[in-house]
């Protein structure tokens, strides 16, 4: 098995940033600039603090529900930028998709793709940050849920493509969610498709540990 170089460094500051699946109801507490949410940030920040205990990581949930790229980009400077962050990890895409079925708000893929990579590029030119990349996921947990892979899949692939351009860490999700399914059911892991279970968060934070650190946990 390959094992990755850790990526972490002591004193970092990792900011997660993303839609519903990163925050994970970080918004719906009393201080949501501090909380972390009860997903796989959460499950992360635990994990680090007890392997790292000496390296000083300061780390933010700054996912929230229902953003699309073009929302990551309106508060880039806010949420991520102001933070001075080391390393970020951005999880986008799915909603892209969600919207062009429920709202036929259309993210055609050419021009998401020159966004996102905007936006690394970006992240690293302010900030010289270390990118971790996560790719959009779905399970097929509803009868029209397949239909949607005509827009995701594409959408997927502009992700590695823009991971590859930028030397970022990538977890390729939709594939270990995939493979999941075939351990247990795809409920097991994503309730609706689309937003991960107590076990899902784990199985995202199993590996974004093990893809920046090369530690198992």
């Amino acid at each position: 098995m390959h094992v990755s170089q850790n990526l972490l460094q002591p004193n970092d500051r990792i900011v997660f940033f993303g839609d519903s699946i990163t925050d994970a109801q970080r918004t719906h507490h009393a201080d949501p600039e501090t909380a972390l949410g009860n997903g796989y940030v959460a499950l992360c920040t635990a994990l680090l603090g007890a392997r790292f205990p000496e390296w000083n990581l300061q780390i933010w949930n700054r996912g929230i529900g229902g953003n699309r790229l073009i929302d990551l980009h309106e508060r880039l400077e806010r949420d991520v930028l102001s933070l001075q962050p080391t390393v970020v990890s951005v999880l986008i895409g799915i909603n892209d998709t969600w919207r062009r079925f429920d709202q036929n708000l259309v993210s055609e893929i050419p021009p998401w793709e020159q966004s996102y990579t905007e936006l690394l590029s970006t992240l690293q030119s302010q900030c010289s940050a270390r990118l971790v990349v996560l790719e959009p996921f779905l399970l097929h947990t509803q009868d029209d849920l397949p239909s949607w892979r005509e827009d995701l899949n594409p959408r997927i692939d502009a992700s590695r493509r823009v991971a590859q351009r930028f030397g970022a860490r990538y977890l390729p999700l939709d594939g270990i969610f995939a493979a999941a399914a075939c351990r247990a059911p795809e409920k097991h892991w994503l309730h609706d498709g689309v937003h991960p279970t107590p076990a899902g968060h784990g199985l995202i934070a199993q590996h974004w540990l093990r893809e920046v650190t090369g530690f198992s946990f």
